[in-house]
């Protein structure tokens, strides 16, 4: 019976959570000090939803704009709300789903928590070839 790679299988699980009101120039910071290419936005109350900002959505929006990331709050350039995936997700539905909606990444939410973050770099690289090396194993 095939085994199909699912979101937590794949995921990182270290993803950085800010408050909305946090500067672009000190997410740039925590980003850099964490490694991290995405940054989730918290809810403001349970009723609220996760946002996200890219590194991208930080040249986009404030670098060409020349705008200073010291006067510019995250909430003003994040995507909200965040486009979630289930960690129990098949990562062959998650390609697709981030194709669709023309993502690369999105945060891992289970019952209101953020468990990690999901990439296509992160789907490819433990993902389809962890399948192709286990049937390998299989055939052989």
């Amino acid at each position: 019976m095939k085994q199909h790679k699912t979101v937590r299988d794949v995921m990182h699980a270290h993803a950085v959570c800010i408050d909305g009101l946090t500067t672009v120039e000190e997410a740039i910071r925590i980003a850099r000090e964490q490694e991290v290419k995405a940054i989730i936005v918290n809810k403001r109350d349970e009723h609220d939803e996760f946002g996200i900002v890219l590194m991208n959505d930080i040249a986009k929006k404030v670098l060409a704009k020349n705008r200073a990331p010291s006067r510019v709050n995250v909430y003003e350039i994040m995507t909200k709300p965040a486009l979630s995936v289930s960690p129990d997700m098949n990562v062959k539905y998650c390609a697709r789903l981030f194709e669709r909606f023309g993502i690369s990444r999105a945060p891992v939410i289970e019952n209101g928590q953020v468990l990690g973050m999901v990439s296509y770099n992160l789907i490819v690289i433990y993902g389809m070839l962890a399948e192709e090396v286990e049937s390998q194993h299989r055939k052989d």
